[in-house]
């Protein structure tokens, strides 16, 4: 079992490893936690996005705070009695006036869980007192569905935050009681108090002024999924419609484009790899501008979204990728077929893939990998033949992967609501593809149990977040997740209900089978 002091220490030896560290003594202060580990949270550009703004308000304080490791360090924890510190200080979580937890997906919640209750914070908003921290959760789980938090937030904070968070600081500055600064925030938008209206859904997301744009790095630190990369947005949003994805062209306006010349300016001469993150990066007017000039500094580069059709249009693009250091070239698919691309509004074809791929070789890339996703509606073998087809086509061009991961429906998209594939069903799908493309394609998939898991929380609300806490006492399996959702009667939107209202399970088809 790890000491208290070497769980500590963790923290210290990565703060001495860090580049950009802000530190601030201010009569406010918060706890910016991330329910995953440091590697995964110091990989969140909108997380590193807030800290920097809370530390540019007078008065205010922000410091971190993250999930430990790995099991080990949290039964380290537990065992030793050692609550979950912050990074900067090693303050302890219940020394802050405010934890705000930016939460990314759904699968998450029980990292919540921990931090909340490895620092002695009851996990119900409705169990806790007024000398508790004020608990806030945001970040880009709120984009679609943040019901199932709503038993354990005091508040939530809907979409993007970079204005929103000035508005919660000032409020918090004037040290009201609990519920007055709820009703009063509650009343805003952007925010949302959940034991100020259980039955109504939250308001529309938040939408931050042009002019707080790009978000980027903050710190710089080898200890992260994307080692001492400097990650800055050339762009916001997206301008395509993909049926799918909670980011299309509808959500906040649409796609919101920064200059090359001020995405240069903010990076610092020290960082050596920049990431370009966004939703559709290579859908910027002047993307192969800003690369090429990157690139030509030496640096290395790093794109988040890649499209097959943008690659196509410029190619120079491929050659600038390769030349920066990378050695896997990632784009997507989406979708098996012809057929469901178009019935995605996925605007990439087989031919562009194809053309990706000579591309990649030309410039000397190793390796394609596409992303698929398996368990769309309509989806046949013969869907499944035709990708089998590509793949074989392609993979006599290059080396290539396939990133497999079940659809999962999304709240506010067009395919809410739609079902979820049967995992037996889904396995089998997978198994066919991976059967026929042995030993010319790698398949690389994700689980279909726990991306049914995902779908109950997408689709249902705090019923399904209780369901959770459930089964993360019970020890987190899938068979406790089962079971809970069984438990908690929660039905997603495309269950059935009788004509008395009462809950009832859904169709069989729908439940894990596996």
């Amino acid at each position: 079992m790890q000491s208290r002091w070497a769980l500590l220490e963790r923290n210290r030896d990565r703060l001495a490893d860090e580049q950009g560290t802000l530190f601030k003594d201010a009569p406010l202060r918060l706890a910016l936690c991330y329910p995953s580990p440091y590697h995964v949270g110091m990989s969140s550009l909108g997380f590193q996005t807030i800290y920097r703004e809370i530390h540019a308000h007078e008065g205010v304080s922000a410091e971190r705070a993250f999930l430990p490791d790995d099991a080990e360090a949290i039964a380290g924890h537990r065992a030793s009695g050692t609550p979950v510190c912050s990074v900067e200080s090693g303050r302890p979580l219940t020394a802050f006036n405010a934890l705000a937890f930016s939460v990314s997906y759904e699968l998450e919640l029980s990292g919540l869980f921990e931090l909340l209750e490895l620092s002695g914070i009851a996990l119900h908003s409705e169990d806790r007192t007024e000398n508790t921290p004020l608990i806030i959760c945001g970040g880009p789980l709120t984009f679609s569905n943040p019901m199932p938090l709503a038993p354990f937030a005091d508040l939530l904070v809907l979409g993007e935050a970079e204005d929103l968070i000035h508005e919660l600081i000032d409020a918090l500055a004037e040290r009201l009681p609990k519920h007055e600064l709820l009703a009063r925030l509650h009343r805003r938008p952007g925010f949302f108090a959940p034991a100020l209206a259980p039955n109504t859904l939250p308001p529309p997301v938040a939408k931050a002024d042009d002019t707080r744009l790009p978000a980027r790095s903050q710190i710089l630190t080898p200890h992260t999924e994307l080692s001492s990369m400097f990650l800055i947005e050339p762009e916001r949003g997206c301008s395509r419609g993909c049926t799918y994805c909670v980011m299309r062209r509808t959500t906040n306006g649409g796609m919101r484009t920064v200059s090359p010349e001020q995405v240069l300016d903010l990076i610092p001469a020290h960082a050596r790899k920049v990431g370009l993150v966004g939703a559709a990066v290579t859908d910027h007017p002047r993307i192969v501008d800003l690369v090429r000039t990157l690139v030509d500094s030496g640096r290395g580069v790093g794109i988040s979204s890649l499209r097959a059709d943008r690659l196509c249009a410029r190619p120079e693009l491929v050659t600038l990728l390769a030349k920066s250091g990378a050695r896997t070239l990632t784009t997507a698919a989406d979708g098996a077929s012809e057929r469901l691309r178009t019935a995605l509004d996925r605007k990439t074809n087989a031919a562009q893939l194809i053309r990706t791929a000579e591309l990649a070789r030309a410039a000397g890339f190793a390796r394609l990998k596409l992303y698929l996703m398996l368990g769309l509606p309509g989806e046949t073998d013969a869907d499944l033949d035709e990708l089998v087809q590509l793949g074989e086509e392609i993979s006599r061009i290059l080396p290539l992967s396939f990133g497999c991961a079940p659809f999962v429906a999304k709240r506010n998209t067009p395919m809410d609501g739609a079902p979820f594939t049967p995992i037996a069903e889904v396995e089998r799908r997978l198994a066919y593809v991976r059967g026929k493309l042995r030993g010319r394609a790698e398949i690389r998939p994700t689980s279909a149990r726990w991306a049914w898991v995902e779908y109950m929380l997408a689709q249902s609300g705090p019923e399904a977040g209780l369901a959770t806490e459930d089964a993360w006492r019970a020890g987190g399996t899938f068979a406790a997740f089962r079971h809970a959702f069984e438990a908690r009667g929660v039905v997603p939107k495309t269950g059935a209900r009788p004509a008395d209202g009462r809950r009832k399970l859904p169709a069989l088809a729908m439940w894990p089978t596996a």
